[in-house]
């Protein structure tokens, strides 16, 4: 069921002449070649013990070839009709395990050949991992063995993992639940499908205000297909390949056991299915079943959720965020909005969290309220859990600790802090296997832990906080003081012996893992040993530079320059950004740069071109504020070109380039801001805008963090939409877009109207759309493509005394 491969070709316009053609793809320099990643360093994933790596390889980019398959793009979704998986995965090729007291891994046998592996899914005890392999006839259920580091087929079936992981462990790590293809399918071709009628919308004139969406039902033909890809049978299958059918056909949303292992909590999405929202938005309904398959108790019934309140913090009407206790053998948790969801109301506090013991016969209780919008748990035991609560509009986050046992003795304020302000945060809370295999606060003598990222106005100084639960004081027993390197603390494995893993870095020495014991001084063993894939880039020059907009508010990127530089020459500059909004300066003018992070070219920024002879700010800030009532965007254009000045004047100020040949680029959101600086100033030579959105009012209830609809702020809509202007643009421009861009809001269409306006009006713009694909771009014959197209337009308009 392939569709006809469109010939290795770009389709794109450009109006140097306003032609259009179909080029063949291309190929970048070769120093920019050099550093295109074919094969990816291997994942590392480590049990709950670190005694065991399992590493897992897998190409960099897909081809062309990859993104040519079957698709069906329905209910938000996108799948791959013939395999029953997401049509945009990125499989894993190999599998390996080593043993940390080894020195090397070993490779696991048994694979099947060419292997395409996906949902890999540890069994409860650790000894086990299942997996997906999708093979010419469907996905396959395959088994690897720890101890003999083999891999075997437990099962033939086609399994449907169109929802996800279709794979479910049972407590005993013998058994394991798997969603199969439902028998009969009967999907309709759409192509030659001939409809009834026509399609029909009404509004009965309540107010919903909806964002963009891609993929939606259209039609009675995608509500049937979505049926068909959708529903699924569930099977028992023993690890010795017996195999059981549990549960009849039904479109299966997801499926979690009780900690206790005993009870499962499924839920199925129902009907009417709506064309204006995705599936995440349908109505649900939660039943809790023995292991048997028997029905215990329907828990929940979510209704359509088409019109919802307007703002970040609204929620649907009903118990939401219902899962497992994690402390407790069978206690299902959930949240009810007390402002029916609706962050306009005022009312004294907005959630109510509560428990609800099985058998499900009695009243859920009360465990707690927020006078925020709750916005998390982590479980310890039957005394001890931590909530969450925030609110948007504040950037407000506050952290409490309560005791679950004794509801009435209230929450106890742990911290209070704007999240945006990354100096003051105090880090994430660490977590261990309890009984039940479930991760809770790690607790050892009513104290807990904290691991942070350690961003300071001095630099990034990562730490392990010890939390006393009874005076809610912090006592630090360790900070990374690295000033050359970057250290990652991933986890504690030993919090008595002081052993945590960790991950260390430079700027030209690749990430490995490490055990460190943060109770010796410089004690270090090294787990892996992975080799720097870059090397032709050791001899860069990168630094983190600092400087100032206007207003007063503190900016940051981190600058490259080329291997040997003579200061003496004037470089062309290029800025990477991606617009950020707060509600604060000093937020907004914090840094989390750091110049000992190893550097990643990848298509996705200009590093590249450091070795083209190019300076490049990478990452440079672009914070957008709006401080008390004032929104954000209200100045965003202002901003931005505040923004732009402040970057161009440092490094100009440091000596090093040319500021009449500086050009700036940006993708999704940062295509938006190129095209916009290119509209109200004339700071730069060239921009590089890829899939963006241009036109605001095809944007009207909202976007990026915008809350106001278009027609609350008409002017600022209008005011920011590139599109609306764009007889302003002269400075040329490349943009690029993927043919089937999957990203709410920037829609395909909004690059081709845009470069059809500034055509017209005579800019000097190219556009190039890649085929196949979607929001982010992985194949390397588009990606290759692209990093053509913007060396040869950067070369044309920022190196002219070159001959370019």
């Amino acid at each position: 069921m392939k569709r006809s491969l469109v010939a290795l070709a770009i389709f794109l316009v450009h109006s140097f002449g306003f032609s259009q053609e179909n080029l063949e793809y291309q190929k970048p320099p070769k120093e920019i070649l050099e550093l295109f990643d074919f094969e990816r360093t291997p994942s590392v994933l480590m049990d709950s013990d670190k005694k065991i790596m399992l590493l897992s390889y897998r190409n960099t980019y897909k081809s062309l070839d990859d993104l040519n398959q079957e698709e069906m793009r329905l209910g938000g979704i996108r799948i791959n009709p013939d395999h029953n998986i997401s049509s945009t995965i990125t499989y894993i090729n190999n599998l390996k395990i080593r043993k940390v007291s080894e020195s090397s891994e070993k490779q696991v046998s048994g694979l099947p050949t060419n292997p395409r592996i996906a949902n890999l899914t540890w069994s409860p005890d650790e000894t086990k991992i299942a997996f997906t392999h999708t093979g010419e006839k469907g996905l396959e259920l395959y088994l690897v063995d720890i101890a003999t580091v083999s891999a075997k087929k437990i099962s033939t079936q086609p399994l449907n993992a169109n929802l996800g992981n279709p794979i479910t462990w049972f407590r005993d790590s013998q058994n394991l639940l798997i969603r199969n293809v439902a028998p009969g399918r009967n999907l309709i071709d759409t192509k030659k499908y001939l409809p009834t009628g026509p399609i029909v919308s009404v509004s009965d004139g309540s107010v919903s205000q909806n964002r963009t969406y891609q993929d939606l039902l259209k039609n009675k033909t995608d509500e049937h297909n979505f049926e068909q890809i959708v529903s699924t049978e569930i099977y028992k299958v023993n690890i010795n390949g017996s195999v059981n059918k549990f549960k009849d056909a039904n479109l299966y949303r997801s499926i979690s056991f009780s900690p206790d292992g005993n009870l499962i909590l499924i839920s199925t999405i129902q009907r009417p299915y709506s064309y204006l929202v995705p599936m995440s938005r349908f109505p649900m309904e939660t039943s809790v079943y023995d292991i048997n398959g028997n029905l215990v108790k329907q828990v929940n019934q979510l209704d359509l959720a088409e019109i919802m309140p307007k703002g970040f913090m609204a929620v649907r009407k009903g118990k939401r965020a219902m899962f497992w206790r994690d402390d407790l053998p069978a206690t299902l948790v959930y949240v009810e909005a007390l402002d029916n969801g609706d962050p306009a109301e005022k009312v004294s506090h907005r959630d109510a969290v509560y428990s609800w013991d099985a058998p499900f016969t009695a009243e859920p209780k009360l465990l707690l309220k927020t006078e925020q919008r709750y916005s998390g748990i982590e479980w310890g035991n039957q005394q001890t859990a931590i909530v969450y609560d925030n609110w948007y509009d504040t950037r407000n986050l506050r952290t409490f600790l309560f005791n679950p046992s004794n509801p009435s003795a209230g929450l106890k304020l742990i911290n209070d802090r704007n999240y945006q302000d990354i100096y003051s945060d105090p880090g994430v809370f660490e977590t261990r296997k309890n009984e039940f295999g479930k991760y809770v606060l790690a607790i050892d003598n009513q104290s807990t832990y904290l691991i942070g990222e350690g961003h300071t106005p001095k630099g990034q100084f990562p730490f392990i906080d010890q939390l006393d639960l009874n005076t809610l004081k912090t006592k630090r027993l360790y900070q990374s003081s690295y000033s050359n390197k970057k250290e990652d603390i991933i986890t504690i494995v030993d919090a008595k012996k002081g052993t945590a893993l960790v991950r260390i870095e430079s700027a030209t020495e690749y990430p490995n893992f490490y055990f460190r014991n943060i109770k010796k001084k410089e004690s270090l063993t090294q787990l892996t040993h992975f080799k720097n894939p870059f090397e032709s880039i050791k001899g860069v020059h990168k630094e983190v530079v600092k400087y100032q907009r206007k207003d007063g508010v503190e900016l940051s990127g981190t600058l490259y320059l080329p291997a040997n530089y003579n200061k003496k020459d004037k470089l062309p500059l290029l800025i990477w950004a991606y617009p950020a909004e707060y509600k604060d300066k000093n937020s907004a003018g914090q840094s989390a740069h750091n110049p000992n992070e190893f550097t990643f070219p990848y298509y996705g920024s200009f590093v590249y071109w450091v070795t083209r002879g190019y300076a490049v700010l990478d990452d440079a800030a672009f914070p957008i504020i709006g401080e008390g009532e004032t929104e954000p965007n209200d100045n965003f254009v202002e901003q931005l070109v505040w923004n732009a000045e402040a970057a161009i004047d440092a490094i100009d100020k440091m000596g090093y380039i040319d500021r009449k040949r500086v050009g700036v680029g940006g993708h999704s959101y940062g295509a938006f801001m190129t095209a916009n600086l290119l509209t109200y100033s004339d700071l730069f030579a060239v921009g590089i805008a890829r899939s963006g959105a241009y036109n605001r009012s095809l944007t009207p209830f909202g976007f990026q963090t915008e809350q106001r609809n278009f027609w609350e702020a008409k002017d600022v809509y209008t005011k920011m939409s590139p599109f609306m202007n764009a007889d302003k643009m002269k400075t040329p421009m490349l943009l690029t877009h993927g043919e089937a861009d999957n990203n709410p809001g920037t829609f395909t269409l909004q690059t081709e109207r845009y470069f059809q306006a500034l055509k017209g009006l005579g800019a000097p713009v190219r556009m190039v759309i890649l085929p196949k694909e979607s929001h982010s771009y992985v194949a390397k014959e588009n990606l290759m493509h692209l990093l053509w197209e913007q060396d040869q337009f950067l070369e044309k308009y920022l190196k002219p005394s070159e001959g370019k």
